[in-house]
């Protein structure tokens, strides 16, 4: 996988943290964890309950080799979800990110959590009212 980056942009591998200091390429010849720069959420932006899952994970994902805080986390946080949610899109996606959890593709977890934020916008706004969806 070849990844480019501009200069002074962040890329977290498997735990490290790469800072580049001019527009580069990156050839990532094996099998690594990674993030870019702009996928990273900041604790501070993690307002909602589906914010708050994908910080976790992201969490797991920047640090593999000691996962056991972010799984503490995990745990109880996903399972509040799925009591509190209602929504089948909504159920059937934390299904998902769990068994991708549980297989430690933490990276396509934190782009299926992404792909529900706009569902769970739509909940908080009370465009879709089968839910009594709040940030845990």
């Amino acid at each position: 996988m070849k990844i480019s980056l501009r200069a002074g942009e962040l890329i977290y591998i498997n735990g490290a943290v790469l800072r580049v200091d001019r527009k580069v390429s990156v050839e990532l010849v094996n099998d690594v964890m990674f993030l870019l720069e702009g996928q990273v959420m900041q604790a501070s932006d993690a307002t909602t309950a589906m914010r708050q899952l994908y910080f976790i994970v992201q969490l797991m994902l920047m640090n593999p080799t000691d996962v056991r805080d972010p799984m503490a986390l995990y745990g109880p946080h996903h399972a509040a979800l799925l009591a509190l949610c209602e929504n089948r899109e909504m159920l059937d996606g934390l299904a998902a990110i769990d068994e991708l959890i549980g297989s430690t593709r933490y990276f396509e977890a934190l782009k299926r959590i992404r792909a529900l934020f706009p569902l769970e916008q739509a909940i908080l706004a009370g465009a879709i009212t089968e839910s009594p969806f709040e940030a845990a």
